[in-house]
Formats: structure tokens, C-alpha cells, sequence
């Protein structure tokens, strides 16, 4: 007959073995940032090849698509060491996100035979390279929501909006950059700039939010002595304040240059994001494994021994403190110890971590209502995305609400009375972000 201590072994193991598959979701994340920042620097050398009709960037975009190549190469180095069950409550939203990811990494060949070619707008290719980016982003964020340890899920919670901050500042290079080469910011333009100046602030001060102490450090220190978002702060005001929109087309140049050396240095603080990622990743496995160890070496019948001197009724005892002593310390519990009160912690601990994880998740969760939310309004109303940004918020300042719970409406209302036409591509969409 299998005893407790079995069980209490067991569920370790199950622990174990989630960890090892947290870790490699971990690695894979990080190579995901790594293609990110590979393909944003992409886009905003097409963009500036497309604005200005192949005067500027062209000499630049080929080296810039061979290091694209060698990170999708990592990428697909570490879906490989994944294995093809990721574990956890959202395996399958992750692997439906890689499959996505893929078939844009697929299409990427063709995408970069119209920027050649010149067939397409500096719009569409921004637009183009954002979808394949949110896909890798996607991935980001369902390994975030299948984390089953607390400070792992919040570092990784961190990490996405961090990305995602980073992305929305790589679009606000795409768009200023197509405005100087083009010479002209159109209103359209100029409002979906602003949206993405503050969005990506948002997403920052999130990130911020959750950051460890010594990231967190780096970060205040890049805000405060980054010269180069001076120099963004600068060319925003010419951009913005231009007399008839129109814009030297010369800034060009200086406006990449200084957002690719921002988004450099964002991309250090990803990497340190990623190096304590994989740190605490391996520090977690090993305490599970010292842990483990220390199960293991209980002495057979060590189930019975403090009840049976109280005469059987320990179970009933709820009201009883579990010790002090913590399976997750190095060594074996002294003699006597019993399995009732290791399983008592145990139940405790995974309790307390249940309620961390929910606690690091609902930054994650939230923002994710907020996007269906909002390409729901753009699907049934044909609104923009920072229109829609809008309207949820100024719907929320007049009903003294929080937009988490003007978006809440706005999907539970859509759900019970559908207002998009049969073959519309709107809430389909909006389920899909």
C-alpha cells in the first residue's frame, strides 16, 4: 500500500518537473526578446528604406536581416530543447501562440521581397512587422500565465510589459522615422504617435512596478541619465510643433539613430531581466531538489509517529500550528518529525503560492482585457486603436470608473448582444489578441 510519504514524494516530483519546464519556457523567452529587438531595429531600417524611396537604410538592412536569422536560429534552438508538451494551465494557448509566431517567421522571406521591391507603404510594413512582433510577444505572455512559481511569474509578468514598452517605443521609431524621411507628419500619423508615446509609458510603469530591486536600480538610473531620450524628447517637439506638419527630411537619420540607442539600452535592461530570470529559475530547481532529498531520507513509518503518541486524533487537530521546520531548508527533519504536519505545510505553501501568482498575474490579466476590449471597439466601430484608447478612458473618467472596468462592460455587453455582421472580422479578432 502507497503511504503518505509517497504521495508527499510525489507531489514534490510533480513540482520538480514543472520547474524544469518553467525553466526552458524561461530560455525561450529570452531568445524571444533577443528576436524582438533584432526584428524591431528591422523594421525601422525598412521603414526608412520604403520612406524615402531607397535613399536611406538600404546599406544597412541587409547585415540587419542575417542577425534577424541567427536569433530566429536561437529561437528555434530552444523550441526544440521545449519538447512538445509545455506544461502548466495555459500549455496550449502557448503552443497555439509559437504555431503563430512561426508561420510569421515563414512569411518573413516574402515580407522582405516587397520592401526590396518597394511594393509596399511604410504603414503596411510597420503594420507587417508589428503583427510577427505581437506573436512573439504573445508567446512572452502565455509563458508568463502558465508560470506556477510566484517570483518567476512576476519577474516574468515584468519582463513581458517590459517588452511590450519596448515594442510600442520601437513602433514610435517606425512611425517618426517614415515622418522626417516622407518630410510630413499627416494628422492620422500624428495621432497614433501620441497614443504609442503613451501607452508605452504605461507599460514602463507596470514594468517598474514588479521589477527586483536590483533591476529596478538599473532601470531608475537609465531613466535618469538617458541622453539619448533627451535627444527623442527633442525631435518629438519638432515633429510635433512643425509649422504645416512638414518636417526636414534630414532628421531622418538623427531620430533613428537616437531611438535605436534607446532601444539599445532597453534591451540591457531585458538582458539583466533575462540573466536573473535564468538565475532564479535554476536556484528554484535546486531548492525543490534539496528538498526533495530531505523527504527521502525519512525513516520508513515515520507517518504514524506523532500521532500514534497522541493517541491517533493529530489528523483532526486543524486548529494546530504546523512546525516551524521548512521542507524547503537543506537537510532531513529530525526524528519524531510526522508526515501530517509536512503535508499541513506543504498545503500551506502552495496556498500562499497560489495567491502570489494570482497576485503577479493581474497586471498581465488586466492588460489583457483591455486589448480585447479596445479591438473590440476598433472591429464594431471602426476606430482606431488610440481611438478606441480613448474612448475607453474617457468613458471611464465620466462614470468615475477604472477602464479595467469599462473594458469588463464593453466585452459582456458584446457577448450578450452582438452587433458585428455575419463574415466581420471584428470580435473573432478581438478574442484573438
Amino acid at each position: 500500500m502507497k503511504s503518505s510519504l509517497h504521495f508527499l514524494v510525489a507531489a514534490r516530483q510533480h513540482e520538480m518537473a514543472a520547474l524544469e519546464q518553467l525553466g526552458k519556457a524561461c530560455s525561450l523567452v529570452v531568445a524571444m526578446s533577443s528576436l524582438v529587438h533584432a526584428l524591431q531595429k528591422e523594421r525601422g531600417l525598412s521603414n526608412m528604406v520604403l520612406a524615402s524611396g531607397g535613399a536611406q537604410g538600404a546599406e544597412l538592412l541587409a547585415p540587419q536581416r542575417l542577425l534577424a536569422d541567427a536569433q530566429i536560429a536561437n529561437v528555434r534552438d530552444e523550441l526544440d530543447r521545449l519538447g512538445p508538451h509545455p506544461s502548466g494551465g495555459s500549455g496550449a494557448r502557448l503552443c497555439n501562440a509559437i504555431a503563430y509566431t512561426l508561420q510569421g517567421v515563414a512569411a518573413l522571406p516574402a515580407l522582405r521581397a516587397q520592401v526590396q521591391a518597394g511594393g509596399l507603404t511604410p504603414v503596411a510594413c510597420t503594420d507587417a512587422f508589428a503583427r510577427l512582433i505581437a506573436g512573439c510577444l504573445a508567446v512572452v505572455f502565455e509563458a508568463a500565465d502558465s508560470a506556477n512559481e510566484p517570483e518567476i511569474s512576476r519577474m516574468l509578468v515584468a519582463l513581458f510589459h517590459l517588452m511590450q514598452g519596448k515594442e510600442l517605443a520601437g513602433q514610435e521609431r517606425a512611425c517618426g522615422t517614415s515622418a522626417f524621411a516622407s518630410g510630413q507628419l499627416q494628422p492620422p500619423a500624428r495621432a497614433q504617435w501620441l497614443h504609442l508615446i503613451e501607452s508605452q509609458e504605461r507599460c514602463f510603469e507596470v514594468f517598474a512596478s514588479l521589477a527586483s530591486a536590483r533591476v529596478l536600480l538599473l532601470w531608475q538610473a537609465h531613466v535618469a541619465g538617458d541622453t539619448d531620450m533627451a535627444a527623442v524628447e527633442r525631435m518629438r517637439r519638432v515633429a510635433h510643433t512643425a509649422a504645416g506638419c512638414r518636417l526636414s527630411r534630414s532628421g531622418s537619420a538623427d531620430w533613428f539613430a537616437a531611438c535605436s540607442h534607446r532601444l539599445d539600452a532597453l534591451h540591457g535592461v531585458e538582458t539583466l531581466v533575462a540573466q536573473e530570470l535564468q538565475v532564479l529559475c535554476l536556484h528554484k530547481l535546486q531548492a525543490q531538489e534539496q528538498a526533495l532529498a530531505a523527504l527521502q531520507v525519512l525513516p520508513p513509518g515515520a507517518e504514524g509517529v506523532a500521532g500514534a503518541a497522541e493517541g491517533g486524533m493529530a489528523f483532526f487537530e486543524a486548529s494546530a500550528p504546523p512546525d516551524a521546520w521548512s521542507l524547503d531548508a537543506v537537510g532531513a527533519p529530525a526524528l519524531g518529525r510526522d508526515i501530517l504536519s509536512l503535508v499541513q505545510q506543504q498545503s500551506q505553501r502552495l496556498q500562499t503560492m497560489q495567491s502570489q501568482i494570482h497576485e503577479a498575474k493581474t497586471a498581465l490579466h488586466e492588460r489583457k482585457t483591455l486589448e480585447r476590449a479596445k479591438g473590440l471597439l476598433m472591429a464594431q466601430h471602426q476606430l482606431s486603436e488610440s481611438d478606441a484608447y480613448q474612448l475607453l478612458r474617457q468613458t471611464a473618467m465620466n462614470q468615475n470608473k477604472r477602464m479595467l472596468e469599462v473594458a469588463e462592460a464593453v466585452l459582456a455587453m458584446a457577448a450578450m448582444v452582438p452587433t458585428v455582421p455575419s463574415g466581420a472580422a471584428g470580435p473573432a479578432a478581438a478574442e484573438r489578441r
